[in-house]
């Protein structure tokens, strides 16, 4: 038996909001996360701003011992987890736990600690290592924490595909339930590297913007001034059930998880096709599996980095699927105004989209200012937009070739 899969509920902390309604509020409004980098002295650095989670104080969440302890991927995804929880209504004490599971995607992990670690072994040898560091550094524990905290003892593991691994985390967890596994899962995606080192690596590839002077236009998703992206930081779970387990306790249906499609470019490590090709079979297989036909789709939330070559490649591929119905297809990209979360990407974007089937207003590309002739599509250019939504497709592509396409829609007995 194939059950179909339904979101019931949506938590989050990410640079426009520290929980879904500001979140939604802020990206509706067009709002910028991005601005001057805090969380260390980036002087040096070519790169100087980033999408950073703001007013976050750890020790309100988790008590100054744990705080300590704990990486910030790790209490990004904690804090994350707990809001999706009691926005789903689950009564934990009065569900079958055995048939509950929590799956994340992340693209690094714990980065701070192994990296913080690194710097105690040289200066100070290998004794005065944290016996936190394994635990802390990998990117299951995360899900395994949030196991402990509410006692989930469903399958539990980490996804781990550069920046696609959000959207893989939700496909892989869409098909667990979807095959009988659990009755429900919470999902999602998490990274927190805005860390000397993590910004170091990607600015000698020059895939970060450098406008430093005006952060807030730095992330300008297919505009042909656009030289790179924005780092950010953050985490977003969401709450999936079996239809049946939502209705038989009552839970109010925010949208329905339809398909999903995975593959890679096979091409390079880090440039995708320019033909747009691996990320085309991926649409292709979301779409498969949702038994839709491309001009079932009415919004694409984008992947769309704001890097030269990935904004051109998505168009093409977008173009290559969809065919003259590209052009009449709302496409936008909430990363102009959240920046990059790396593996926590496709989990936000996946947010959106099924906040935009909910309430039909699809949120705007910001900073979309000079038309690139290579990216011609409707961007959904500065401004919120109302629309009736009834499927979305919301695309993540990483490194190392990886795509993950997901298709969300409107809940209909």
């Amino acid at each position: 038996m194939s059950h179909r899969v339904v979101i019931t509920g949506l938590g989050t902390i990410n640079p426009l909001g520290n929980d879904v309604a500001t979140t939604w509020q802020n990206a509706l409004a067009g709002k910028s996360g991005v601005g001057p980098i805090t969380l260390f002295d980036a002087s040096e650095h070519k790169v100087r701003i980033a999408a950073e989670v703001k007013n976050f104080d750890p020790k309100a969440y988790f008590g100054s011992r744990d705080a300590r302890r704990l990486d910030r991927y790790d209490q990004l995804a904690l804090v994350a987890a707990r809001e999706a929880i009691a926005n789903a209504g689950w009564d934990l004490e009065h569900l079958d736990r055995d048939r509950i599971g929590a799956i994340i995607g992340s693209g690094i992990g714990g980065a701070a600690t192994f990296a913080n670690n690194v710097l105690v072994y040289e200066r100070r040898g290998p004794s005065r290592v944290s016996p936190f560091l394994v635990p802390m550094m990998i990117a299951d524990t995360a899900p395994g924490l949030i196991a402990i905290e509410f006692g989930l003892r469903g399958p539990n593991f980490a996804v781990v595909a550069a920046c696609a691994s959000g959207t893989n985390a939700i496909g892989e967890a869409f098909h667990v339930i979807r095959r009988g596994d659990a009755d429900a899962m919470l999902v999602g995606g998490a990274d927190a590297v805005i860390i000397p080192i993590a910004m170091a690596g990607m600015e000698v590839m020059t895939a970060l913007s450098r406008r430093n002077d005006e952060p807030e236009r730095a992330s300008r998703p297919f505009d042909a001034q656009r030289d790179g992206f924005v780092m950010g930081e953050g985490a977003t779970f969401l709450a999936l059930e079996t239809l049946e387990h939502a209705q038989a306790r009552g839970a109010t249906i925010i949208a329905e998880v339809l398909g999903y499609g995975a593959s890679n470019d096979a091409f390079h490590i880090t440039a995708p096709d320019a033909n747009g090709d691996g990320a085309a079979l991926c649409m292709r297989a979301a779409l498969q599996s949702a038994g839709l036909q491309p001009e079932d789709i009415d919004y694409i939330n984008a992947h769309g980095t704001s890097t030269r070559l990935n904004d051109k490649s998505e168009t093409a591929a977008i173009k290559q699927v969809f065919g003259e119905a590209a052009y009449r297809i709302p496409v936008s990209s909430t990363k102009s105004m959240t920046g990059h979360l790396l593996g926590g990407a496709g989990a936000l974007e996946a947010m959106f989209s099924a906040l935009t089937i909910r309430d039909g207003i699809i949120p705007p590309t910001i900073n979309y200012e000079n038309p690139d002739p290579e990216c011609d599509l409707d961007y959904v250019p500065n401004q919120a937009r109302r629309a009736d939504v009834r499927y979305v497709l919301s695309n993540s592509f990483g490194f190392g070739g990886h795509n993950g396409s997901i298709i969300l829609g409107r809940f209909e007995n």
